[in-house]
């Protein structure tokens, strides 16, 4: 009992410190300090119906919005499957893709690679084959969940939305600087457009 009682004694101290006393503060902080944060930072809509979150992205694809960077979590932007797609920058499937088998009826082995996503993006924004685009543009991210593009993406979606919304192109240019965030802390990351948050914002312009 000399050597086991203290050993029992210190385990369950730090059980209460650390297994509930420090979460509970830490809970606590988060739900004061940042409200939003803490639960998600979930985007209703005007109803109060939850319909995303600021920091996990979602697939758009009318003509009408902005359209996010690839994804390779899951079928896309699946939290639960967080994921870049693990290929080094030689690799021969992630610059040309694989094409489906017409052999396998079972697999689907179909992956569109960075000349498919450059050539589809070139396409569905009006540009010329040769066009440079931003590496956003036709890469996915390390997470699979980026929320943002660049700002140079989003310029050169511009004339497709303006168009689709009957909006003069510069007026819409505008639209994408206003919405477009600097870097946290003034100096770290990049400045770049959250993509939810900018069609919410574009359904709300006249």
């Amino acid at each position: 009992m000399k050597h086991l009682r203290p050993a029992i004694v210190l385990t369950a101290f730090f059980v209460v410190v650390t297994g509930i006393a420090f979460p509970v503060v830490v809970w606590g902080i988060g739900r004061v300090a940042f409200p939003s944060q803490a639960e998600g930072s979930l985007v209703r809509d005007a109803r109060g119906n939850v319909i995303g979150s600021s920091l996990i992205g979602q697939t758009f694809t009318k003509p009408e919005y902005f359209h996010p960077r690839p994804s390779a979590a899951g079928s896309g932007y699946d939290a639960a499957n967080s994921s870049g797609t693990n290929l080094g920058p030689t690799s021969d499937k992630l610059i040309n893709g694989i094409k489906d088998d017409p052999a396998t009826k079972d697999v689907d082995e179909s992956y569109a690679g960075f000349r498919d996503l450059a050539k589809a993006y070139r396409e569905e924004n009006g540009l010329a084959p040769d066009a440079v685009i931003p590496a956003d543009a036709a890469t996915r991210s390390a997470s699979g969940l980026d929320p943002d593009i660049s700002p140079a993406n989003a310029a050169l979606q511009v004339a497709r939305v303006a168009k689709a919304r009957n909006l003069d192109a510069a007026r819409v240019r505008e639209f994408v600087e206003q919405n477009t965030s600097g870097r946290a802390l003034f100096f770290t990351g990049e400045p770049r457009v959250n993509v939810l948050l900018a069609n919410l914002a574009l359904d709300r312009l006249k």
